[in-house]
């Protein structure tokens, strides 16, 4: 059967009865977990088991934003800590085969968590190039000011991934660092030159442009559209995701409910798939909202299709993996930040 072009997310640890009419009538094509429906390992798994069920899909795409530092749905006493993106940069100005190698492991160490629960896409890497004087929403989650540095550790955070049989999701297309406000809260404004957002935010990118899937970032580049921000900005999707960056992937956007969107919940949704993006991200679990976004929402038709399929057939099986030896050795390398 086919599904709708977005990506839900439910309200608690397991599904309730409306929610279950609502996945069997309109059909995402996957889902996104966030700390509210998670517990225990158990509970996880018979969540993911059950969502999957009620589309009749074994292989429905399943997300979650595990990136390590303080973006990290999974934690103890069940899950481990891992270290934020900025850590492997620190290791990686000391010695780059090292940061490369940390960042690899901790996402490969990711993965086996993930892997364990059924889930199966993990909203990292990020590409986001941060600059002086922007908000802390990013902040150490990057890994670095150059683009050339990040684009290497955030290849080495896909390799860790795919390694694990996760998919990765390249973020925040084209380029979230620069912004000077939360856009959760907030819509931001970039008043950069096209000629230097193109130096170095969108170089981060380039070098990725083969991933299978990127969320787009909810800020205005006012040198390029300034009227709509990345996500709803046609222009800015054909003449930077898809022109200077290259990237023809699975493109999905940033949350619909985040308040740097304007209009109601079906405007904003209607804004997003007539911009360009393939696929319509939904994460706060209010039913009333899922509703309005799966009615402003095609079936996945044509190229969008295309590519929804092409990022699921490009999942790996997990190679084998010693996860003691990875975690004690990611540990050690840790150790030699700490230490410099």
């Amino acid at each position: 059967m086919s599904s709708h072009a977005f990506i839900t997310g439910v309200s608690g640890l397991e599904l309730s009865a409306t929610e279950r009419e609502f996945i069997r009538g309109m059909r995402p094509w996957g889902f996104i977990l966030f700390k509210r429906n998670i517990e225990t390992p158990d509970q996880v798994a018979a969540l993911v088991g059950e969502m999957r069920n009620c589309l009749s899909e074994a292989d429905a795409p399943v997300l979650i934003d595990q990136e390590g530092g303080r973006v990290a749905r999974l934690g103890p006493p069940h899950w481990p800590v891992y270290p934020p993106g900025a850590v492997f940069g620190a290791l990686y100005d000391l010695d780059k085969a090292l940061g490369l190698k940390a960042a690899r492991l901790s996402s490969r160490l990711i993965a086996a968590d993930l892997i364990d629960l059924g889930v199966t896409v993990d909203c990292l890497p990020l590409a986001d190039v941060p600059v002086a004087g922007a908000d802390a929403v990013i902040g150490n989650r990057a890994y670095g000011t150059e683009p050339a540095k990040v684009a290497a550790i955030a290849r080495a955070v896909t390799e860790g991934l795919e390694q694990g049989g996760v998919l990765p999701v390249l973020k925040h297309i084209p380029g979230h660092g620069r912004a000077t406000a939360d856009s959760h809260h907030q819509l931001p404004t970039v008043d950069t030159s096209r000629n230097e957002l193109e130096r170095t935010d969108f170089a981060a990118f380039q070098p990725l442009a083969d991933l299978p899937m990127a969320m787009t970032a909810h800020v205005v580049f006012s040198a390029l559209d300034p009227a709509q921000p990345a996500t709803t900005s046609a222009t800015i999707i054909r003449q930077v995701i898809r022109g200077v960056i290259g990237f023809q992937g699975l493109l999905m956007s940033d949350d619909v409910s985040m308040n740097a969107l304007a209009g109601s919940i079906a405007e904003r949704t209607r804004a997003i798939v007539n911009a360009g993006c393939d696929m319509v991200l939904h994460c706060n679990g209010r039913l009333d909202e899922m509703r309005d976004v799966a009615r402003e929402t095609p079936e996945l038709a044509g190229e969008a299709l295309d590519r929804a399929r092409r990022a699921l057939a490009s999942r790996k099986q997990p190679e084998p993996f010693d996860r003691q030896a990875a975690r004690a050795e990611l540990e050690a390398l840790m150790d030699r930040v700490g230490t410099a």
